[in-house]
């Protein structure tokens, strides 16, 4: 990358940014207030906002937004009639899950084997650290030929919407011309990805009642519709012989017409164990980008530690539906609903309620900034060329700014590739895809301004 002076110049910048990023990783920024404090949040958000005024943003704010949790903006001006370009990372965190599970602390980065360690170092602070280096990075190579705008959210992780919500009740705030939404990641390390679609979901609850209360299974058992077995029953009619979501109406045999992902390597990437066959039909991109993916997330049922000889009078689960572009997740919702409902054997009531929802997302990758873009990685990525790739999560964000700004154009790249482990513990981010990343970053907001 060393004919480059823009990947020169963010090769000269990446200790300050391996600094920089320790001090955002010790911010303990989980946005969940139950299990950590609100000023750890808050004073993440109060960091990133002083890294704008450095690099002179003049309209820094901090947004509260309705979900109690602050996003962080800011406005640096572009040379007169430029276009805009909004760059968004998140810098709330999944808790770290088993802190004696991690080889080293979650909240101090830590370098081990070419990378760093750290909860929150790819998903997202990393991606408010790759926004800085290619904003600096253009500014020492001439200037920044765009208007830009940063938002970087305070609960993306939690799904509460604030940031959603605040959009739309101030819709001039986020209008850009361009979206670089900084939060999903390469197929592989090195090889260079815009992320095209997104699967939306749904979450419902599931409550199934039979008896007035426990019975003993002796005394009853036998005869007694067991209300656990009724919910076992009806979760089970979720998933055809091969493991296949079946839910009623909604259809499950779309195909990913774009990069393909190797069938063992999906293995190694999932951690399967041997023997144990993968679930679905089609490619593994169609299962995991192209179609609906239904998972049972919890079951609410007495432990087996303490359990008594009893029948169930009542049960609960928690079922979420991954969504794929191209359905609305409101019409899937109520499928998904009419399939529990109506599944439930032996005359069990049955009430479901649904407690969040997010729709799926498909870019338009014909769009000039999806040009500008390939453009950029393949220079930042010499020899490589840019990879189109869906990904199985939601950002719900990115139908919100879709519905606000139709015209925008929304680009989706990242540091979370499959080694990041992000959400797990052991989360890391490949030093290299932050360097080159920014670089491709820097490149894009180049060639977009003069397209």
């Amino acid at each position: 990358m060393s004919s480059n002076p823009v990947a020169e110049t963010v090769a000269s910048l990446m200790p300050g940014a391996r600094a920089e990023l320790a001090e955002l990783v010790a911010f303990r920024s989980v946005a969940d207030f139950d299990q950590y404090p609100r000023s750890e949040s808050e004073a993440a958000a109060r960091w990133i906002a002083d890294a704008l005024r450095a690099e002179g943003f003049t309209d820094v704010a901090l947004l509260d937004t309705p979900d109690g949790t602050q996003s962080v903006y800011g406005h640096l001006p572009g040379p007169e009639g430029a276009k805009t370009v909004l760059l968004y990372a998140h810098y709330d965190v999944q808790p770290p899950l088993d802190e004696a599970g991690w080889t080293t602390p979650p909240f101090e980065l830590t370098e081990r084997d070419g990378r760093w360690y750290g909860r929150g170092a790819a998903d997202c602070k990393g991606g408010v650290i790759m926004h800085l280096l290619a904003l600096r990075a253009l500014k020492a190579n001439g200037g920044i030929p765009v208007n830009v705008k940063v938002i970087a959210e305070g609960s993306e992780e939690q799904g509460t919407g604030g940031l959603e919500r605040y959009a739309e009740e101030h819709p001039e705030l986020l209008k850009a011309d361009a979206v670089v939404i900084g939060d999903s990641g390469n197929f592989r390390v090195g090889l260079p990805t815009v992320t095209a679609t997104l699967r939306g979901m749904t979450l419902v609850r599931v409550q199934v009642d039979t008896l007035e209360g426990n019975l003993h299974s002796g005394q009853f058992g036998g005869a007694a519709p067991d209300a656990l077995a009724a919910l076992i029953r009806v979760l089970d009619s979720l998933r055809a012989e091969d493991g296949s979501t079946t839910v009623d109406g909604l259809a499950g045999d779309s195909v990913w017409e774009g990069l393909s992902y190797d069938e063992e390597q999906f293995r190694k990437d999932a951690k399967v164990l041997d023997g144990v066959e993968l679930i679905g039909s089609g490619t593994v991109a169609d299962r995991i980008w192209a179609r609906p993916a239904v998972t049972v997330l919890g079951i609410d049922c007495p432990p087996v530690v303490g359990a008594t000889p009893s029948v169930q009078a009542g049960a609960r689960a928690l079922v979420s539906l991954r969504v794929p572009p191209g359905v609305d997740a409101a019409e899937a919702t109520k499928l998904l609903q009419a399939h529990l409902e109506t599944r439930v054997p032996w005359g069990a009531r049955v009430r479901t309620e649904q407690i969040g929802q997010g729709q799926p997302f498909r870019a338009d990758t014909t769009s000039p900034a999806y040009q500008a873009m390939a453009d950029a990685m393949a220079a930042a990525y010499p020899g490589q060329e840019m990879q189109y790739a869906g990904q199985g999560g939601s950002i719900p964000l990115c139908n919100t700014l879709a519905a606000l700004y139709p015209q925008a154009e929304i680009l989706l790249i990242g540091l979370s590739e499959p080694e990041a482990q992000i959400h797990a513990v052991n989360e890391s981010v490949s030093p290299e895809e932050l360097e080159r990343l920014s670089v491709a970053e820097a490149l894009f907001l180049r060639n977009y301004a003069a397209g």
